[in-house]
């Protein structure tokens, strides 16, 4: 006897011998079984195990089983129907069919085919639900309240993708490199009427001019060497979906034609080949090129540019939108802490500092990079500035500043004592070059002495009174000399 789980049948059948037998089969088989004597049982067994495929005779008293499926669909049209009739009423299975029964089975059973008819549909039910499982996923993975943007740059993005997703135009998405735009590409995919479709992307970079053309457009056999049988291009995979070409700015002049064409007719041949192949394709692209300059110096065609360019998106550099990086940081902590096993609660104050202040040339994707490898480093409950790249978090100066990190009346301290160390404590030089008056440097320079400090300031305190002795003594010679 299999003891494998393999999922829920529903044997309806107004005759109890038969209906025990064929449940005590399917038992056997791995499967679990619920019986019921007629329709309107049958539903009531429905609500209550909720099976994935129903097994019903088509001839019964009250309810008989065409009735039984169209009940059972307008319950839950994924749930699988399969028949059950006598040899000569073949015709009413057939219609069955048309109705939307899955299958039929001739009475008397044969018990190879029931198994053979069984396992198949239920493992076309296992296949929807995963595809329809993994379609959710996606469309929670790039919803818009998935990308993490609360700065009114990205509020307004959201607010055009939502705009122009469900639309038919083409989309050029602009920026710098690492700030998300393949993330924004398949979010408009999944928000629009092709969702259900394909989303394929092409890196037009990383191909040459040949091998880029037959990418997009496909091959047939022998049309270059190694073309050893003819290739659909993503063009053809996109079919029903949307294609997604990033670096746009970068494909030949050749190439440009090519896709020009499509646009326009939507129809394109393939590499060697003479049919003309015509599919039903939403093209998304990108660049971090300045696609306007590249018109004006003849390396991209002005008439694509403006077919790519329906709906213009601007992505802008994380640099741009500082309050979006401790939220984009601690979504990667989660989700790096996750895949790792630990229990990180969080930042230091220390390094959320260091995260806010730093630049961040590569976007997103660095700061990505960044908290994966603290991630990785971190042995304690919160990430610290020892954990994250040394160029994020610069050493500190002898005088105990550290940029970012230190305070402004700090950093001022600390100018000032430099200054006057290298002037040989005179205050009126000091003064010329910070550009401040003498008494300015003479009141810091009291302030630092009598003021309690801790830290980097009682560093600078220090320094600032052993140079005040030495500005003292620079003065006193300064006038024996006159």
């Amino acid at each position: 006897m299999a003891t494998t789980d393999k999922g829920t049948i529903l044997v309806v059948d107004d005759e109890a011998n038969a209906r025990t037998a064929l449940a005590e089969l399917l038992r056997d088989e791995g499967y679990r079984v619920e019986t019921a004597a007629d329709g309107f049982k049958a539903l009531g067994k429905m609500e209550e195990t909720s099976p994935d495929l129903v097994l019903t005779d088509l001839k019964m008293p009250g309810m008989g089983g065409v009735e039984l499926l169209e009940k059972v669909h307008q319950a839950d049209e994924e749930v699988i129907v399969v028949v059950m009739t006598a040899f000569g009423a073949v015709e009413t299975a057939v219609e069955a069919m048309k109705k939307g029964a899955a299958d039929y089975l001739t009475k008397p059973l044969n018990t190879t085919e029931l198994f053979l008819v069984v396992e198949r549909e239920m493992e076309r039910r296992r296949l929807r639900l995963e595809a329809g499982h993994l379609r959710a996923r996606l469309a929670e993975r790039y919803s818009f309240s998935n990308i993490i943007g609360s700065a009114p740059a990205m509020q307004s993005i959201f607010k055009t993708i939502a705009q122009v997703a469900p639309s038919r135009a083409s989309i050029l998405i602009t920026g710098e490199s690492g700030t998300g735009k393949e993330l924004i590409a398949a979010a408009i995919h999944q928000h629009s009427p092709r969702a259900k479709g394909p989303f394929v992307k092409l890196h037009c970079a990383s191909l040459a001019e040949t091998l880029l053309e037959s990418e997009l457009f496909g091959h047939e056999r022998g049309s270059f060497t190694g073309a050893a049988g003819r290739r659909e291009g993503r063009f053809q995979q996109a079919n029903g979906g949307t294609l997604f070409l990033d670096e746009i700015g970068e494909i030949s002049p050749s190439v440009q034609v090519k896709l020009l064409r499509f646009l326009q007719e939507h129809e394109f041949e393939r590499v060697g080949g003479n049919e003309t192949v015509r599919v039903d394709v939403r093209v998304v692209t990108a660049t971090n090129r300045d696609l306007k300059e590249e018109v004006a110096k003849g390396r991209f065609r002005e008439d694509l540019y403006y077919r790519l360019n329906v709906i213009a998106v601007e992505m802008p550099a994380l640099r741009e939108r500082g309050s979006d990086v401790p939220l984009l940081a601690a979504y990667f902590l989660k989700k790096y802490a996750t895949e790792n096993g630990k229990a990180i609660e969080g930042f230091t104050d220390e390094a959320l500092t260091v995260l806010g202040t730093y630049g961040w040339p590569g976007n997103v994707r660095e700061l990505e990079n960044v908290i994966e490898r603290a991630v990785v480093l971190c042995n304690g409950p919160r990430v610290s500035i020892a954990e994250l790249p040394p160029h994020l978090a610069p050493a500190s100066e002898p005088g105990g500043i550290r940029i970012p990190g230190s305070t402004l009346d700090e950093i001022e301290h600390y100018v000032i004592r430099k200054t006057l160390e290298a002037t040989g404590g005179s205050t009126g030089k000091a003064a010329e070059i910070l550009g401040v008056s003498v008494r300015k440097i003479q009141y810091k320079l009291h302030e630092y002495q009598s003021a309690p400090k801790s830290g980097a300031a009682a560093v600078i305190a220090n320094g600032a009174a052993a140079v005040a002795d030495g500005a003292a003594a620079a003065g006193a010679a300064e006038r024996e000399g006159d």
